[in-house]
């Protein structure tokens, strides 16, 4: 066997543990990346300017892959997802950084779940159990301890907060995309998204030019990076992940995130992990881990009693999984 066969014969276990560990880093960066750019853009410009990045890569990805047109009467739903999966999601995160550090940001953003709770029981009036209820206030009190810990209580900046407004506008983002859920594959849909997206914040386009001119080269690196790794690749390598494992198994390794994050904080940006951040981080991500173990165990005891004798399900039907979640579920990050 020549040695070139022997490098390219990957295992499929190996593929999906370098594609997981792809998006975890991808994302972990994306903080890290928004807080170097934010030294050269203002929030709303470097929100733009990533997502044209985006959409330009994008673009090129939809025609390899070639894939189909939306339908008219869905123009008007994608156009809700992008603004609250793009447009508000990262301008607000954008804010939010000025007043934050990034190993705090990744904690805080990753209590989408803990929204998505509160609106599917406000809005869709879900059942919500008293194990939901006490994640989402323990998740809560972890937010509050990060902020507290990161920033100090006489210090606390509140543009810092709209990292929290971010994690809301996500969790919507989740909650809709659930009800129209089916309609399109995984990379369709983001690709629909992230156009929508970039489209409500061209608003940001008066004095974009001279902001990319005047950046120095290290942020316009970081925002080139932004563009094409977490909110482009990152979804690759997240459909691929989705394609061959059930998204309640895949999502557990983004817990990994805020400690990855916090890490290239560390090295690239010099940030300090206080003791109170890690303790807040626990919080916040134990309670939503939590949130998805009651998943777990609610659907055991309904497959549980009824084995004998029902049908297998066949595992080479797939839906899209990143939209059949419950509302606890994790959902991806552009």
């Amino acid at each position: 066997m020549l040695p070139s066969a022997c490098v390219l014969n990957i295992s499929p276990a190996l593929k999906l543990v370098l594609a997981t560990a792809a998006v975890i880093l991808c994302w972990a960066y994306s903080l890290v990346g928004i807080h170097i750019g934010l030294e050269g853009y203002e929030p709303g410009h470097l929100a733009l300017l990533r997502f044209l990045i985006a959409s330009l890569f994008m673009g090129a990805i939809a025609l390899v892959k070639r894939i189909s047109l939306p339908r008219w009467r869905d123009l008007p739903w994608l156009l809700v997802l992008g603004f609250f999966a793009i447009a508000l999601h990262h301008v607000s995160l954008n804010y939010g950084q000025q007043g934050l550090s990034a190993g705090a940001s990744s904690v805080l953003a990753q209590s989408a779940p803990i929204f998505s709770t509160l609106i599917a029981f406000f809005w869709l009036r879900e059942p919500v159990s008293g194990w939901r209820w006490g994640c989402v206030g323990l998740g809560l009190l972890g937010a509050v301890v990060v902020v507290w810990g990161d920033q100090g209580v006489a210090s606390i900046e509140p543009r810092g907060l709209l990292v929290l407004l971010a994690a809301f506008s996500w969790g919507l983002y989740f909650v809709l995309q659930r009800r129209y859920s089916g309609r399109y594959d995984l990379l369709t849909t983001v690709c629909y998204m992230v156009w929508a997206g970039t489209l409500l914040l061209s608003l940001y386009w008066p004095g974009l030019a001279v902001a990319v001119v005047q950046a120095p080269w290290r942020v316009n690196l970081a925002v080139l990076l932004l563009g094409l790794f977490p909110s482009a690749l990152a979804y690759l390598a997240w459909a691929y992940v989705l394609a061959r494992v059930e998204v309640s198994r895949a999502s557990i390794a983004m817990y990994l995130i805020p400690p990855i994050a916090m890490l290239l904080a560390a090295l690239a940006l010099h940030e300090r992990v206080h003791g109170a951040v890690i303790v807040g981080a626990a919080i916040v991500l134990g309670s939503v881990m939590a949130m998805q173990l009651e998943g777990r165990w609610a659907r055991r005891r309904s497959v549980l009693p009824g084995t004998i004798g029902t049908a297998p399900v066949h595992s080479g039907v797939r839906q899209n999984t990143l939209s059949r979640c419950p509302s606890g579920s994790r959902a991806t990050k552009v």
